[in-house]
């Protein structure tokens, strides 16, 4: 296994700022589970990966000539992370269009890293396999992002487009998370339909908000002023799902 160069160890190092792997189409996965996950993706191909010179084994053997060897402090240079795994890997990123088939979640500006990595794993927990995403919305490729995600990044679609065309030119119904919409407990959802979440602090835009088919509303019985969006995705999500 061929020890890793400088060069490479830069390259990788600046994959962590967003612009870098937008222009190389890459990103970076960190950890034994992670990038094992990645290996077995049809969706995702491997670029590079490095293993921690005392933990060679835990490289898959059909992948072992194509690995790099790093010590201790080339690891660490090399990771996002406050303490480095003994095992990393760059993946491409899958070139996908926004087509419409099956039951979607669209995501409007969601900002946060956590909760897009946990809208991630909710969609793979509930076999939503496809999110359309605002531009606005926080890169799927974010490390932080795919740490949260626990490899639900390599199986679920993330597409980036223009939410306001998207939804503009879809005859399927769409269900919008707002205050003041009817009961989600009483709405019966269509399995084409497509489930608009809003960002964290402003909800939902004002220019999608005439697109929505129908508003859904999760009741309210204290005194909080509002719900997590990956709390109240994973509550609407479960509605959906209930007589499937």
């Amino acid at each position: 296994m061929e020890k890793i160069s400088k060069a490479r160890i830069k390259w990788i190092r600046s994959l962590h700022q967003k612009k870098v792997r937008e222009q190389e189409g890459v990103f970076v996965v960190e950890g034994e589970k992670m990038v094992l996950e990645g290996l077995a993706s049809e969706l995702h191909t491997l670029v590079a990966l490095v293993a921690h010179k005392d933990e060679l084994s835990i490289v898959p053997e059909d992948f072992r000539e194509a690995a790099f060897s790093a010590d201790t402090t080339e690891m660490e240079q090399l990771s996002g992370l406050k303490t480095p795994n003994k095992l990393l890997a760059v993946f491409k990123r899958p070139e996908l269009t926004a087509t419409q088939k099956g039951f979607e979640l669209a995501l409007d500006s969601v900002q946060d890293p956590g909760n897009m990595g946990t809208i991630l794993r909710l969609a793979d927990w509930f076999g939503i396999e496809r999110i359309v995403c605002s531009r606005e919305t926080v890169d799927c490729y974010n490390p932080k992002v795919v740490q949260a995600s626990m490899g639900a990044i390599f199986r679920i679609q993330v597409v980036y487009t223009d939410l306001l065309s998207y939804l503009s030119d879809t005859k399927r119904p769409v269900y919008g998370a707002l205050l003041n919409g009817e009961n989600h407990h009483a709405v019966s959802y269509k399995p084409d339909g497509i489930l608009l979440m809003g960002n964290e602090g402003n909800g939902i835009s004002d220019k999608l908000i005439p697109l929505i088919t129908q508003a859904v509303t999760i009741p309210r019985f204290g005194a909080a002023e509002s719900l997590n969006v990956a709390t109240a995705t994973a509550i609407l999500l479960a509605e959906v799902r209930k007589n499937d």
